[in-house]
């Protein structure tokens, strides 16, 4: 297997290249040249496999061998040999058509964790075996930049910067990031919002010159494996419904706010996982509703929310899906993102839409509608949600159908958004990881959303292991 640019510029990659590339160097997305195909036998006897051995079996289609059987065995072990749950994602019984998949036990207490630990044993494993120079550069709307630092921390030949919108995460999340002490972390606090923060890494990515020189990796869903190390997910949840479930209609419901948690499972299901509606739930920023619901992608004015990873007028990933929905034409998808750029929209024509409506249906979720489902779960179910499984919860709600099974992916603790719970009178115990964070030092510059002042903090922190290496 290759893999080539949603844009067509750039020579096919293998595996290894790939996850170095991370933005293709014209601009697009990496994708797979042929995505692989898995049988209903097969699916049958991957069942009884446990999270682990499931990764192993779906990441063998993908790797072309670049990473012996036996490392990649160690890495996928290291990785999850952190997470707090035996079943690193266990499916929880709400009642018998309604499920939810925690995501949230890893060291982070949200999904990124999933792909995150695994990447940052990946990379360290590329650093030793190949000898190259990893400095990470991410953005993080709140949950990837903990889960990024907490991946990489204090790991040999690895430096990694994080961008976050200033005072616009919460404050778990801020101090999950900056009371890390390690030396090979920075934290820059933006002033902006985080479309802001992800627009200065894109530019920063796509200006090669700097790329090469400072060695720059993506850690964010720009990069392939993040996307591939989520559909593990979709398979084992899938794959761990009762008996009583199977054979019925699955839909899941994903909160995203930038696309990659639902084109994870977008590609499951192009492998052949038989699921039907995937749900995107999002909140009052809502670009990616208003797309499925009428065919128009247009960035929106920014909302702050009671579920702030999801404050994103910009899905980075979107790009990828527009690489399918139009046949896989990287000229089209060329002409397509300039015209976003040219004129800040696009829209697809009816037949597309149709395509879309077929494949998604979308939810943007009210602050007042996410906080009502919070105190619903709680009461009648005793189940605390966080604000941005609310909102996949009330997405799964809006479409789930008679006789059909939902399952609603719960992509972070509660405890991360007690702003938003707190509101709700309702007292949750914090696990002790979160509980102590307050009592420790903060790490982090305050800096404008400028791209030149940035990347001259880049410049500081990256230099001093560029000239090493």
């Amino acid at each position: 297997m290759k893999y080539i640019s949603t844009r067509g510029n750039v020579e096919p990659k293998g595996f290894i290249d790939t996850v170095l590339m991370g933005l293709a160097d014209d601009g697009g997305l990496m994708i797979p040249d042929v995505i692989p195909s898995v049988s209903a036998q097969t699916l049958e006897e991957w069942r009884s496999l446990s999270f682990q051995e499931l990764f192993l079996k779906i990441f063998s289609y993908y790797t072309n061998g670049e990473i012996p059987d036996g490392d990649l065995k160690e890495l996928v072990e290291r990785s999850y040999a952190s997470f707090r749950h035996p079943e690193v994602t266990p499916l929880k019984e709400i009642n018998d058509s309604q499920y939810v998949l925690e995501l949230f036990h890893g060291p982070t207490f949200a999904f990124k964790d999933v792909a995150l630990q695994f990447m940052g044993e990946l990379y360290s494993y590329i650093s030793r075996v190949r000898g190259e120079i990893i400095h990470i550069l991410g953005a993080t709307s709140g949950d990837t930049g903990a889960a990024a630092i907490a991946g990489v921390r204090g790991k040999e030949g690895i430096k990694i910067c994080i961008l976050h919108p200033h005072n616009k995460v919460s404050k778990v999340q801020e101090l999950q990031m900056t009371t890390v002490d390690d030396a090979n972390v920075l934290n820059l606090s933006v002033k902006g919002n985080f479309d802001d923060c992800q627009k200065i890494i894109k530019e920063l990515f796509a200006d090669l010159d700097f790329k090469s020189r400072y060695h720059l990796r993506a850690i964010n869903s720009i990069n392939f494996v993040r996307i591939l190390a989520q559909t593990v997910y979709y398979f084992y949840a899938y794959l761990h419904l009762p008996q009583a479930a199977q054979g019925k209609t699955v839909n899941i419901s994903v909160p995203s706010g930038n696309f990659g948690n639902i084109f994870s499972g977008y590609l499951a299901k192009k492998m052949g996982l038989p699921l039907g509606k995937l749900i995107i739930a999002t909140n009052e920023n809502n670009i990616l509703e208003r797309f499925v619901k009428t065919g128009e992608y247009k960035p929106g004015d920014f909302k702050s929310t009671y579920s702030p990873s999801m404050d994103i007028q910009v899905a980075s990933n979107f790009e990828r899906y527009l690489y399918y929905l139009l046949g896989e034409d990287s000229a089209k998808v060329s002409d397509y993102m300039a015209k976003l750029q040219r004129e800040g929209a696009i829209t697809v024509d009816p037949a597309l839409l149709e395509q879309v409506q077929s494949e998604f249906a979308a939810l943007g979720v009210k602050n007042e509608e996410c906080l009502n489902i919070i105190g619903k779960y709680q009461q009648e179910s005793g189940y605390l949600l966080d604000p941005h499984t609310a909102c996949g919860i009330a997405a799964y709600e809006e479409y789930n159908g008679p006789g059909e099974i939902g399952i609603t992916f719960a992509t972070a603790h509660p405890a991360k958004f007690d702003e938003a719970i707190s509101l709700l009178k309702i007292k949750q115990e914090f696990p002790a990881e979160i509980a102590g964070l307050s009592a420790l030092p903060q790490h982090m510059t305050v800096t404008e959303h400028d791209k030149a002042e940035i990347a001259s903090q880049l410049e500081t922190f990256y230099t001093l292991s560029a000239e090493i290496g």
